[in-house]
């Protein structure tokens, strides 16, 4: 149960717009801090199933923290914009900005609409506070077209306010932030900060750094972020492929390196790769702008860290193949779907880009994850779905580790001795022990290990 936060004597009244994974999570949270929050969305079928207190996606702790603050009537959710526009002067703005279709760029369509309805709406001093990862210069231009559109005029102020949530830990991450920051148009010096402060002032009161900057910084402290994220995932693994030609072990790379507190250890786990909905289209994103700007040169690793990242699922293919000697009729097992643990998220995720490549190679594929089956099968339909680990692995050629859940990382040899056709494991995430898989009569094979 996350812990309840006290109401604040100076509670603000504020809108959301968007309720996927960004907005919902920022909505409840912010009704969790004593703030009468309004979400807004174009889907009625989200809504209505936010209303009634059910997140229509797996985040640990979200559904508590939202049926506990609208029970207390502190969050409610709309399509209206006028509704929006009439309760509060505080508007976030957490939609979505996909990758666009057959290009790296950013899709801003979902943003740029809300600008377009909302702003004429605005007649009164209104703060817009931006929280979706965008493009560096959209904030000025969305403040540019807010102050053309609006009747308010000059009054309205559009800031940066990026998010920098980790999904299975976004409450966490939003109630408790490692930091807070906050771009504002410097050009225009105006009351964005002043607002942000009473929005996050229990969060200050913990004494959480809050850096405010201008427009651009904020909008680059997102994509920079994850930029290093990515590198510093695609870098374990390009070490792991350079120690599978060599027969060391990537593990034991990662823990020497990681005691350098320059380098640090988080994240520098080799595997399958990074996916979701969030790094590989931001790292995309993040090359298009710079090439734009005219900074195309500063961003080409990035094109390589995409590779290796990619490569990686690849590999895990042919490990597979080497594992069964043929995909051609084999069966094979893959435990895993979401991009990551605790979460129920398949966007762009490594594990389900493995089956079915390696369907597509001829192999019958069983696939189970704890959380992430109905969203599995509504992009994967071909695949066939188990319920459990070990129906899975019923009869299986070999097993794929590729989602490094807890209850993955708990089987034990003898749990799938009786289960199994062949005894072979591949371990995708590394999270795996493997002297008890071989001491079990298994054969195991990791990632960069030898």
């Amino acid at each position: 149960m996350t812990d309840q936060i006290a109401t604040p004597d100076d509670a603000l009244r504020m809108t959301v717009f968007g309720t996927g994974y960004l907005g919902a999570t920022h909505a409840a949270c912010m009704a969790e801090l004593g703030h009468h929050v309004l979400g807004v969305d174009v889907d009625p079928g989200k809504l209505a199933k936010l209303a009634a207190g059910e997140v229509p996606f797996y985040e640990p702790g979200l559904q508590e923290v939202l049926r506990r603050n609208i029970d207390a009537g502190r969050l409610r959710f709309t399509s209206s914009y006028e509704q929006a526009a009439e309760f509060s002067d505080i508007h976030f703005l957490g939609v979505g900005t996909p990758q666009r279709r057959g290009e790296f760029a950013a899709d801003m369509k979902f943003v740029d609409s809300v600008i377009e309805t909302l702003a004429p709406l605005l007649t009164r001093p209104s703060v817009i506070f931006g929280k979706s990862t965008v493009p560096v210069g959209t904030a000025e231009r969305l403040g540019t077209r807010a102050r053309e559109l609006a009747p308010a005029g000059a009054d309205v102020e559009v800031a940066w306010n990026p998010e920098f949530l980790r999904e299975g830990f976004a409450v966490q991450d939003t109630l408790h932030p490692d930091r807070l920051v906050l771009g504002v148009d410097r050009d225009r010096p105006g009351r964005a900060e002043a607002v942000a402060r009473q929005v996050y002032a229990a969060l200050l009161d913990e004494g959480i750094t809050f850096m405010v900057t201008d427009l651009a910084t904020a909008e680059l402290v997102k994509a920079s972020a994850n930029a290093f994220l990515a590198t510093k995932i695609s870098f374990i693994n390009a070490m792991s492929e350079v120690c599978e030609a060599a027969g060391a072990d990537v593990t034991v790379l990662a823990d020497a390196i990681g005691h350098d507190v320059r380098i640090g250890r988080r994240f520098l786990n080799a595997g399958i790769g990074f996916g979701g909905g969030c790094l590989p289209k931001d790292i995309r994103a993040f090359m298009a702008r710079a090439g734009e700007l005219g900074a195309d040169q500063a961003l080409t690793f990035l094109r390589e860290v995409d590779d290796i990242n990619m490569r990686r699922r690849t590999r895990m293919v042919e490990l597979a193949r080497e594992a069964c000697g043929s995909l051609l009729g084999s069966r094979v097992a893959v435990l895993g779907a979401a991009f990551k643990p605790d979460s129920d998220d398949v966007r762009d995720s490594p594990a389900l880009n493995v089956a079915g490549q390696i369907q597509l190679q001829g192999a019958t594929v069983s696939v189970y994850d704890p959380k992430a089956m109905a969203n599995s099968k509504a992009l994967f339909p071909t695949l066939t779905y188990a319920e459990s680990a070990l129906a899975a692995c019923d009869g299986a050629d070999v097993v794929l580790v590729l989602t490094e859940w807890p209850e993955f990382r708990k089987l034990l040899p003898s749990d799938l001795d009786g289960v199994v056709r062949r005894k072979v494991i591949v371990d995708g995430r590394n999270c795996l022990h493997p002297t008890d898989w071989r001491a079990g009569g298994w054969v195991y094979r990791g990632m960069g290990r030898p």
